[in-house]
């Protein structure tokens, strides 16, 4: 690829992520406005969920939606916030000194030291019961309405991702000082970070595929495929990116002896290892060609990101 195409591909990523950063804050902010939640309670819901972030699983959405549609439909747009309001939930847990024990994230103090851990662990147990009342609301609605069985099936979706997000939270904890093999790291990582990122691609996919579509089958490859080099790259930015730049505690992997790509592989191998990720997702998106130019640029921002 010259480096004009590669120039060419980054001015697409980033414009895919700047619309639908955009988009999905604007409707974070209008799902989060319809709550009545005391004080704390709302304070630390606000800071768990619109301190920003990269916000790629509501792309995903967005951009798996595109492949056959030109602007995210409400029930779209309602998946995308479900899904990112469950990945807050998981940040605000995560962070508890009980878990992973961070002070900082999005480049700013985690929720627990913002609001306390009790404060915290509630807003992330009201922002997964937020998540699926959005999903089964009426918001954004303006014309035809979604058929129920939809609705349904996208909370099969989101339930069984959030199901195995938490698996994978034990099984992580679990690997912490042990050293794993590949394949207990995979398991790992499919569960904890890769399942939801499929989620928010399959959640779009029902809404315009039918479930007999070959669509169907190549999306899924596409998600596990993303899903997994997306932690593989965290993995990697843990020890090749600085606090300043990742919004985190750069490091964190490493001090708390956390399996790891790079640890288990080494850095080289573990880079490679992304790219033939990246590759396969690639590959399963060559089904939709240039239907898959928004799925393409966020591929394509993944592997290359700085944070």
């Amino acid at each position: 690829m010259s480096e004009a195409d590669v120039s060419t591909l980054a001015s697409i990523s980033a414009d895919v992520l700047k619309s639908a950063q955009q988009q999905i804050q604007q409707d974070l902010t209008l799902a989060l406005d319809a709550f009545a939640l005391p004080e704390p309670l709302k304070g630390a819901v606000y800071h768990a969920v619109m301190l920003g972030g990269k916000r790629v699983r509501p792309a995903l959405c967005y951009a798996t939606a595109a492949l056959q549609t030109q602007a995210p439909s409400a029930a779209v747009r309602r998946a995308a916030v479900a899904v990112e309001l469950i990945h807050c939930y998981s940040l605000a847990h995560d962070d508890l000194p009980c878990m992973d024990n961070d002070s900082l994230r999005r480049g700013q103090p985690t929720c627990h030291v913002a609001f306390g851990e009790n404060t915290a662990l509630l807003a992330g147990d009201v922002l997964q019961s937020m998540a699926y009342e959005v999903l089964g609301s009426r918001l954004f609605d303006t014309g035809v309405v979604i058929e129920p069985s939809i609705v349904l099936k996208q909370m099969q979706i989101l339930a069984t991702a959030s199901s195995k997000m938490v698996s994978g939270q034990v099984l992580d904890l679990q690997a912490e000082g042990k050293r794993v093999d590949q394949e207990a790291l995979e398991n790992i990582h499919r569960n904890k970070t890769g399942a939801l990122i499929q989620a928010a691609i399959m959640m779009a996919a029902v809404t315009i595929f039918k479930g007999t579509d070959l669509a169907i089958p190549q999306l899924r490859q596409f998600g596990q495929a993303i899903g997994l080099a997306f932690q593989v790259q965290d993995d990697i930015l843990d020890i090749t990116a600085d606090t300043e730049v990742l919004g985190k505690t750069a490091g964190k992997d490493l001090e708390v002896e956390k399996s790891t790509y790079p640890a288990l592989l080494g850095l080289d191998a573990a880079q490679a290892y992304a790219q033939q990720l990246h590759d396969q997702a690639l590959q399963a998106l060559s089904h939709f060609g240039e239907d898959a130019q928004q799925l393409h640029a966020i591929t394509q921002f993944l592997l290359a990101r700085a944070h």
